[in-house]
């Protein structure tokens, strides 16, 4: 037997003191790492129910989740049995959390029913928020706001009578989600904001920091905030790469970078964080996991992989993410617009649009746009550009600003219905106004779409040079993202302006406009060309018509500013 063991195999007394102290400091100075190794080395049952949630503290910020709930239960029955109601009480709602994450919804319900016994009749305490906390939420889930206000309120007392910054700023938190859900946007924002004053400004533990960043991110993604998305996820990477490498909120917070880097154009960071995304969140967080699959999936589509979407999208349909509207565009990729179609309308029933929530059901309708177009559905595409622009200004009111993603998406939809009903005069401005707000979003693979678009309406205004200028960008910008199919489209279109001549005019018409150019008279014209006069008047005309001008010398003009003599 050696000096450290006994016949048990346990530590003997001095050396289990040493070794204990040894943990225990670790977990002071929240060097989970350590802490878990030198925990785990003693054994559960040498523990004390406050080592054993300290276990569960450092499994859980070292992605060990399942071990986390194993001593999290254990550290429960001990504080339990020694009728500890505020610690138990505590530790039964952790458990309900951790179990609600990983999508066990009646494991959830039985922690949180035990939480709520330990904890209801304890005088008030600061436990106690947790469980005001869930009855915002649960509240705001059935729309009933102003219980959930309430709840979020008290919740806010609580913490403030017991001197709790973390579980203040998160009582903040549930205020603005609430303004969010029932549609107060500017003033749902406005308290997100102020909560992270407290995250960026250090405030906040570890463990509040990483959750407030993690809604936060989620919550301004969903108002359409690409603005405060790019901001706080920035701080929110800066401050995982602060924390234990294995920590559970760096893949969390990695979603939303992906999702702004996707935006941005970077899209091999995107995929390359895609992946590691999707490794750090298997298999306990399988709902986040699925929406960094699915924005893989429309990298990949968008690169002309289109296999390797295909296989995205069904992982993160697999997981639980609904894999529209980006399988339906895959379709339509595929030349299978009937399909898409048909999807999309089975989407869309299902997505009622409520609350912040709203922004997918646009991104479905600005699908539906794009594949009705495909398939001259005019009135269906007329119907959802129609709900998007209403959406747009609805938006406005709410989130007192005209220029989020979804009034870029709304006018790019509009645009594209307009020039396909021939309205040429609502169409380009719409169009400019699309590719205006996709800029200053920094959102190139979009503005780059609406060049697209807009380099067809300026052809069908007559306005070639216009056109070879938006090819030529939008060639460029698929080029620079690596956006292969769109990139073959652009570079056909622009050879096909090239090749043709200003104006649209035909090659005897051009013939006719270099003669004039060069002062010649009707009958000169006539002679060398070997026509009549009567027909190089009719070309005149057509000449004067095509190029919008009202003499020979306007059409002289033009000839010598388009290259034509």
């Amino acid at each position: 037997m050696s000096e450290e063991t006994t016949g048990s195999g346990q530590a003997a007394p001095q050396a289990f003191c040493h070794e204990i102290e040894q943990a225990r400091n670790a977990v002071a100075r929240e060097a989970w790492a350590e802490a878990y190794a030198a925990l785990r080395d003693l054994g559960q049952d040498q523990l004390t129910p406050d080592d054993l949630a300290a276990l569960a503290d450092a499994a859980w910020w070292t992605s060990r989740v399942p071990e986390s709930i194993e001593a999290r239960t254990a550290a429960y029955s001990g504080y339990a049995a020694a009728g500890a109601d505020r610690r138990a009480g505590y530790c039964a709602w952790m458990l309900f959390y951790e179990h609600q994450l990983a999508g066990r919804t009646a494991a959830a319900a039985g922690w949180l029913h035990r939480a709520r016994r330990h904890l209801s009749g304890e005088p008030e305490c600061i436990e106690q928020c947790y469980l005001a906390w869930v009855e915002a939420e649960e509240a705001q889930r059935r729309g009933a706001f102003g219980e959930a206000m309430s709840s979020a309120r008290r919740m806010a007392d609580i913490a403030e009578r017991c001197g709790s910054a973390d579980l203040l700023a998160m009582s903040i938190e549930a205020q603005a989600s609430v303004l969010l859900a029932q549609g107060r946007i500017a003033s749902g924002l406005d308290l997100l904001d102020e909560v992270m004053c407290s995250v960026m400004a250090g405030e906040l533990s570890p463990f509040f920091t990483g959750w407030i960043y993690c809604l936060g991110l989620q919550q301004c993604m969903a108002c359409a905030d690409l603005e405060r998305a790019v901001e706080w996820t920035d701080a929110a990477m800066a401050w995982c790469a602060s924390m234990p490498a294995e920590n559970n909120f760096r893949g969390l917070c990695r979603v939303h970078r992906v999702e702004v880097l996707e935006l941005r154009g970077d899209w091999p960071a995107a995929e390359s964080e895609a992946t590691v995304t999707c490794r750090e969140l298997l298999p306990y967080e399988a709902r986040m996991a699925a929406e960094a699959f699915y924005l893989a999936g429309g990298i990949q589509r968008r690169r002309g992989d289109l296999a390797a979407a295909e296989a995205s999208y069904e992982r993160a349909h697999e997981l639980g993410r609904e894999p529209q509207p980006g399988l339906a565009l895959l379709r339509l990729a595929q030349g299978k617009a009937t399909t898409a179609s048909a999807a999309l309308r089975l989407a869309l029933a299902g997505e009622d649009g409520g609350g912040p929530g709203r922004l997918e059901r646009c991104r479905l309708l600005a699908a539906q746009v794009e594949v009705c177009l495909a398939l001259r559905q005019m009135d269906e595409a007329r119907t959802a550009a129609g709900e998007l622009a209403s959406t747009a200004r609805e938006w406005q009111q709410r989130r007192e600003s005209g220029t989020t993603v979804l009034h870029a998406t709304a006018a790019r939809a509009s645009g594209a219905v307009a020039l396909a009903e021939r309205d040429l005069d609502r169409a380009r401005p719409l169009l400019r106004r699309a590719l205006s707000l996709w800029q200053e979003l920094g959102v190139p693979y979009e503005a780059a779409q609406v060049r697209m678009t807009l380099a067809a309406a300026d052809r069908a205004a007559g306005d070639d040079e216009g056109a070879r200028l938006e090819l030529q960008a939008a060639h460029a910008a698929f080029e620079r993202l690596g956006a292969e199919p769109d990139a073959r489209r652009a570079a056909a279109l622009l050879s096909a302006v090239r090749d043709q001549l200003p104006g649209r005019l035909t090659e005897r018409e051009a013939e006719v406009l270099r003669l004039v150019a060069v002062g010649r008279t009707n009958r000169s014209i006539a002679s060398e060309l070997m026509i009549s006069e009567h027909t190089v008047a009719r070309h005149l005309n057509n000449i004067f018509a095509k190029l919008d001008v009202p003499s020979r010398a306007a059409a002289t003009a033009y000839a010598y500013t388009h290259g034509l003599a």
